[in-house]
């Protein structure tokens, strides 16, 4: 015999500028396990627990880049960074960049890679951000179908977008205009 439980998933999208030491943890645990699934943002190897402390901080300390994290049950299960040129560089002030954008294994298919990027379309927009622009591997099929599913369109492709086991793969770079 088996019970049913209808347990709400409760899942919340928002900014982090501070860390706390339960968030910074959280991040490097599902950045561990990212890269462990072949999804973790450009590396291959799991590196030392300082380094990955290091990158998370310097992400919030980024004056132009917003760390957007989604929580499943209260925990950081997802991120995305999203990324905007300096003040100077005037032809690309309203364009931005979603970067890093991922989902621990365990929290995928709750809708969190979703809302996050709903959350950064609305952020980009309450900063007068014209279009957001984006690359990923092309063997990383879950977000090539995710982006195109939330009405990015696909402007070109490179060959030699990154070196992994010995071998070029291809990159897919999209855009949105919002």
């Amino acid at each position: 015999m088996s019970i049913q439980l209808n347990e709400k998933i409760n899942i919340s999208v928002d900014s982090l500028k501070n860390l706390s030491e339960v968030d910074l943890a959280d991040l490097c645990n599902i950045t561990e396990q990212a890269i462990n699934a072949g999804g973790g943002f450009g590396w291959l190897r799991v590196p030392t627990r300082e380094v990955l402390n290091e990158y998370w901080r310097k992400i919030t300390e980024d004056k132009l880049s917003y760390l957007i994290v989604g929580r499943l049950k209260g925990v950081i299960a997802g991120t995305l960074q999203l990324s905007y040129e300096a003040p100077n560089i005037e032809s690309r002030k309203n364009i931005a960049q979603i970067k890093r954008h991922f989902v621990a294994p365990w929290a995928r298919g709750y809708g969190l890679a979703k809302s996050m990027i709903d959350f950064s379309e609305q952020k980009a927009k309450e900063d007068n951000i014209k279009s957001i622009q984006l690359a990923v591997r092309e063997t990383q099929d879950a977000a090539v179908q995710l982006f195109s599913s939330k009405n990015y369109k696909i402007w070109g492709e490179n060959p030699y977008y990154a070196f992994i086991n010995g071998s070029f793969v291809k990159g897919i770079y999209f855009f949105k205009n919002l």
